[in-house]
């Protein structure tokens, strides 16, 4: 959809004097914005937090592992994706939108998220690999309730860089923790 809009435009400001070339562009601005709040991207950062489900799904489970410990298996099953695979991976409408934004998004901002959910991705493997490496539910649990310690404040770093907060010195300051 906003390629269709970045042609447009570029045909558009080609016929139109440079006043309306102006008007034109705050016009397909606000079109775009409109395009990724519907989508529930944020426009200013183009990162949308329907990605975060994906590491939410891996905590609920590690959550259910000390009432169940054979939630561990489902855990287990898990598997990291990209933010690109994840939305191609889905069913949503705007899942094309959603991949074109997170493209073009500003790529020290983008940096800094793919380095927060690179952190994120390590941590579940490594843990996942100890748990196939023990059978002990209770072994189990104390590398659950751990990993939820761990995750808790990258995945908050994560939405605060999709709402267009935080700093890499915040992150480096929750990655030495």
């Amino acid at each position: 959809m906003v390629a269709t809009f970045d042609t447009h435009h570029r045909q558009m400001t080609a016929l139109a004097p440079s006043a309306q070339t102006a008007d034109l562009d705050t016009a397909l601005q606000a079109e775009r914005t409109r395009l990724l709040k519907e989508a529930n991207i944020n426009p200013k950062t183009g990162l949308a937090t329907d990605y975060l489900n994906h590491f939410n799904e891996a905590i609920m489970l590690l959550e259910m592992i000390p009432d169940m410990p054979e939630c561990a298996e489902d855990f287990l099953s898990w598997q990291p994706k990209t933010y690109r695979e994840h939305f191609e991976d889905s069913n949503l409408k705007a899942k094309d939108l959603m991949i074109q934004a997170y493209e073009e998004a500003d790529t020290a901002l983008r940096s800094e998220f793919d380095r927060v959910v690179r952190s994120m991705r390590d941590i579940l493997l490594a843990v996942s690999e100890g748990m196939r490496s023990t059978k002990q539910d209770c072994t189990r649990i104390k590398l659950a309730a751990e990993t939820i310690g761990w995750i808790a404040p990258l995945l908050a770093m994560a939405a605060a860089l999709i709402h267009g907060g935080p700093d890499s010195s915040d992150i480096d300051s929750i990655m030495e923790a």
